[in-house]
């Protein structure tokens, strides 16, 4: 008898539902609600459930987000049986004839950085909610995408952020003779409905956690308070020159603020003026306190 095997996730949210068998091969599929499931007659049962929230599938495996209405323990037992019975009775997880509808087109486009060895590049789709930098071909198993570009020599580091993907590159080569290649190869790799990032490793970043609420419920009110200034007032300039700005801590004794600065900041030469000239006189003024100190690190 057909049986799927119920697999948590680092993720308490996503519980993965894994067969005996590759249900789909090359592609990734990702709903976020019913009027998306059109090549998945599975998602679509899926979504009558009235607490799942998305669905995801790759290789072997079903992966399904919930609302809070529910706890996992509580129904994933249920899912299990309905998955089971529905493939059992020639219910398709994929269909193959959706599956043969053209590409969906994506437009890629370059744009300069203020850091001469980065080259920022926009999509015309979100790729990722959580920031993702790769400084190297080690760190890239939270994005199979990174990976990729890692096999051209002369890419350094990659950092991916919401629709775009920022490349350092080597010195042995100029921009003007690699970005139409890389520009074309992203666009070709999204557009061919490869994975960007494997969600089962992005929950275990510390990028991830520092998102969710519970981090930032636990910090202290100035903490707080720095990182809103930071999301509204700094990331937004600092996003735009394919770079990212992330708080790591404040110091109540020394006042101290220590700030990660990734993609095309880290490393960039006016990133120290920004830093003194701007963000600390922003703090200092914003939080009324002149004794305010701002350092960075290069992720």
């Amino acid at each position: 008898m057909f049986k799927v095997t119920v697999k948590e996730t680092q993720n308490p949210t996503i519980i993965k539902f894994e067969f005996p068998d590759f249900i789909t091969r090359n592609q990734n599929y990702e709903f976020k609600n019913i009027d998306e499931t059109k090549a998945s007659p599975l998602a679509k049962k899926l979504f009558f459930l009235p607490f799942v929230k998305s669905v995801y599938i790759s290789g072997n495996f079903v992966a399904v987000e919930r609302f809070s209405i529910v706890e996992w323990p509580d129904v994933q037992e249920s899912v299990a049986a309905q998955i089971e019975e529905f493939v059992t009775s020639g219910g398709q997880v994929i269909d193959m004839e959706s599956e043969a509808v053209k590409k969906v087109p994506v437009t890629v486009y370059s744009e300069s950085t203020p850091n001469p060895s980065v080259m920022k590049f926009v999509a015309s789709r979100m790729l990722t909610k959580t920031p993702v930098e790769c400084k190297s071909i080690d760190d890239t198993a939270v994005s199979p995408l990174a990976q990729a570009l890692f096999s051209f020599p002369y890419v350094k580091e990659v950092f991916l952020d919401e629709n775009n993907v920022s490349i350092t590159k080597y010195g042995i080569v100029e921009w003007m003779e690699i970005t139409n290649d890389i520009r074309s190869f992203i666009k070709n790799y999204i557009e061919d409905g490869k994975e960007v990032i494997d969600e089962t490793h992005l929950v275990k970043t510390e990028a991830h956690e520092q998102l969710q609420e519970t981090y930032f419920d636990n910090l202290d009110v100035t903490s707080q308070q720095i990182i809103n200034i930071l999301e509204e007032y700094v990331k937004p300039a600092v996003q735009a020159d394919g770079g990212n700005i992330a708080f790591k801590s404040y110091d109540d004794t020394t006042k101290l603020v220590h700030v990660v600065l990734q993609g095309a900041c880290s490393g960039c030469p006016s990133s120290t003026f920004t830093l003194k000239n701007g963000i600390e006189n922003m703090l200092r003024q914003m939080l009324h306190n002149n004794d305010i100190v701002v350092e960075a690190t290069n992720a």
